[in-house]
């Protein structure tokens, strides 16, 4: 299974991030996790931009969402919604069909309580561009910056254990 990886961050030291590269580093034999980091470089959404030939990131973006056999979404919350960096990562999947029927799910690493707004939306989004959402692999992992060592993994056996059980529920 090729799993795709999307943090909402552009966060250097991101418990978004490190929750996403803890469930590259827990791939099965058969797992294969590509992280998407094109975030912070992909041009302001615009409609009239939405067509050949497309800026190279965009590009790029889209023919990872195609290899992909599911895709993992990871994001904080900024003022009650998704952040406005990562919505326009999503926007720039509506004119384009790669998400359609494609597995997606996303993990919440926020505090507990924390996050609803930024999921409701991506919720949303994700239902406008035909991805189906593959519930039982929508987890909620708390990380906390305490979670992670001074490189900014996460070292928590705890917390890998959680995330880990990604590759199993996300089919």
């Amino acid at each position: 299974m090729k799993i795709l990886l999307v943090s909402g961050s552009t966060r250097a030291a991101s418990t978004n991030a490190a929750a996403l590269a803890a469930i590259a580093e827990s791939a099965p034999p058969a797992g294969i996790a590509t992280t998407y980091r094109g975030l912070a470089r992909l041009p302001a959404f615009n409609p009239d931009d939405d067509c050949d030939p497309l800026h190279d990131e965009v590009l790029a973006l889209r023919q990872l969402i195609g290899e992909a056999d599911a895709v993992l979404f990871c994001t904080p919350e900024y003022a009650g919604t998704l952040p406005g960096s990562f919505k326009n990562l999503l926007d720039w999947t509506v004119g384009g069909t790669e998400m359609t029927d494609k597995p997606v799910a996303w993990i919440n690493v926020a505090a507990p309580g924390r996050g609803q707004g930024a999921l409701s939306t991506l919720e949303t989004v994700l239902g406008y561009v035909g991805a189906r959402l593959v519930r039982p692999a929508c987890i909620a992992v708390p990380v906390g910056r305490e979670a992670l060592d001074g490189d900014g993994a996460i070292r928590n056996g705890e917390v890998m254990r959680s995330l880990a059980q990604i590759w199993s529920l996300l089919r």
